[in-house]
């Protein structure tokens, strides 16, 4: 089950990338996007519902972290693709005033669920057998509507808020990015070109990594800021950096996979140069 479902994020992860390449219009990416998580989404519930379970912690690591990685990317995509598409086309202010409505909604939801969001990001497991096991559902326990239309074969009372936590967290990010991106729309300071042939989720496992080592600055440097530097010196769309980086570090084995090749490949590179000399 495990690793059914991590073969199938990943490859939905690098098909959104692609994505990203492919289409200049941030409403038919985001379209699109949908339409691949939806086809995905019914992949992972047929198997589930032809498999089942061989036990209840299968069924609660399911409920409780793999079946929201995926479904918060649906939530992600749809927000995101709302929001582009009520936004106001002219006026900064005006946009400006938008984007922090959006952000005030997301700070509601949080007020709304304080207690579940302490529960889940102290990792908790007391409560798991309720909140994460179908047909185990507490009425006292501050039920979304949402779960009592959900098909409970395939539901249980929090797993969709699991996937909302996780889709705020990326949308919260989209919209402060959105706030300060006309910081860096001056194209008469763009350095020369490279094109960045390697794959886009080992770039920005680069990026982290040298954020992460202070590198830039002192480690006085957003993320965010060297990513818009990195996208302009290789003529490269990494999209949503942050949504592949969660992804990247939810990896269970390999999570620095490019970097410990170019490791590898550094060091061959010596070795062959040491056996010329």
């Amino acid at each position: 089950m495990n690793d059914y479902c991590n073969e199938i994020i990943e490859k939905l992860n690098e098909d959104i990338l692609e994505l990203t390449g492919e289409n200049a219009n941030s409403l038919i990416l985001y379209e699109k996007a949908i339409n691949l998580v939806l086809k995905q989404i019914k992949r992972i519930k047929d198997f589930v519902l032809d498999q089942g379970f061989k036990d209840l912690k299968e069924e609660i690591h399911f409920f409780k972290e793999l079946k929201p990685r995926i479904l918060s990317k649906l939530i992600y995509y749809n927000s995101i693709y709302k929001i582009e598409a009520k936004k106001p086309c002219i006026g900064e202010k005006i946009i400006e005033s938008y984007l922090n409505e959006e952000l005030c909604k997301l700070k509601k939801f949080f007020d709304n669920n304080l207690e579940f969001y302490k529960y889940y990001r102290t990792n908790s497991t007391y409560l798991d057998y309720k909140y994460f096991v179908r047909g185990k559902h507490d009425i006292k326990l501050s039920l979304d509507t949402f779960y009592f239309e959900a098909d409970h074969n395939f539901s249980t009372s929090h797993d969709y808020k699991v996937a909302k936590i996780i889709a705020n967290d990326l949308i919260q990010v989209y919209l402060e990015d959105q706030l300060h991106s006309t910081l860096y729309r001056d194209k008469s300071l763009e350095p020369p070109k490279l094109n960045w042939t390697g794959s886009k989720t080992a770039l920005i496992e680069l990026i982290y990594a040298l954020h992460s080592q202070g590198v830039f600055d002192n480690g006085n440097v957003d993320i965010k800021v060297i990513s818009k530097i990195f996208e302009s010196a290789f003529n490269v769309n990494l999209g949503d950096f942050y949504h592949t980086f969660m992804e990247l570090k939810s990896r269970k084995i390999n999570r620095t996979k490019f970097l410990d090749n170019l490791r590898d490949s550094l060091i061959r590179k010596m070795n062959e140069q040491d056996e010329k000399e």
